[in-house]
């Protein structure tokens, strides 16, 4: 009869002391209580518990890679839109992750949905669409400010899609259209005034040595003679004509003058 009892006895110690052995991997921590009360935090590898005297919670210090769900937000310029994200942030103080917040991981995506929607609705939708990295750094900030109570660090918010509406994407279509037809008018005005200015130069280039005319001339009729052409027009210099209407100038006034 004492046999069973031994049995017994030895049986209850060794489940005793296995449920006392915890074993901790590189990437977990151990937050140990002594009666209720905070005592430490432990590991990794292997942590061994008073049975009913001591309680320890399990914290993983991996980072945590967490979705954003859709987020209906109405901009400063009032288009409503819907956004999400993805947040990547880990544990660095088990100690405050498990006695300052319930659930640390719930908490933070609490937080990152209402700081998403609040953000966001200080912006415009053009700021929205161009300025995703300056967006990211401001809700990664305001995150990593709030969360540093709960030994959480936010280690980097990126925007992942900005949903809108059938009407607002032809609306922006018709801007993006408008805003490149004006840029073509501004490059083709800019093209001719850049023409005309050049012409300008070449023309008084020209009325200052009168020769370069002349050279001027001659480049023509090559470029005439060499197009496959039955008739060349060849351009008469003004300054040959200038003698001969002066002449006739003179012989009307001879003529007045006579009669």
């Amino acid at each position: 009869m004492i046999y069973p009892a031994i049995v017994v006895i030895v049986v209850v110690a060794l489940i005793i002391l296995f449920s006392s052995i915890k074993v901790l991997r590189e990437y977990q921590r151990g937050v140990v209580f002594l009666f209720g009360r905070f005592q430490a935090v432990k590991g990794p590898g292997i942590i061994i518990l008073v049975p009913a005297l001591q309680q320890m919670v399990r914290i993983d210090l991996r980072t945590i890679v967490m979705d954003v769900p859709p987020q209906d937000v109405i901009s400063r310029d009032n288009v409503p839109v819907k956004v999400n994200a993805v947040i990547l942030f880990r544990v660095i103080d088990p100690e405050k992750a498990v006695i300052q917040v319930e659930d640390a991981r719930e908490a933070t995506s609490q937080l990152a949905q209402t700081t998403l929607r609040s953000v966001l609705g200080q912006h415009e939708l053009d700021e929205m669409l161009s300025e995703r990295e300056k967006l990211n750094h401001d809700i990664q900030m305001i995150l990593d400010q709030h969360t540093d109570a709960w030994g959480i660090k936010v280690s980097n918010v990126e925007i992942k899609q900005v949903d809108l509406d059938e009407g607002m994407i032809r609306a922006i279509a018709r801007q993006a259209e408008a805003e490149r037809q004006r840029r073509a008018k501004i490059i083709n005005a800019e093209g001719e005034q850049q023409a005309s200015e050049k012409l300008m130069q070449a023309a008084q280039t020209l009325m200052q040595q009168p020769q370069s005319i002349q050279l001027r001339y001659l480049q023509t009729l090559v470029e005439v003679a060499g197009d496959r052409t039955t008739t060349i027009a060849f351009p008469l210099p003004l300054d040959l004509l200038e003698p001969l209407v002066g002449a006739l100038r003179k012989s009307a006034a001879g003529d007045k003058s006579a009669s």
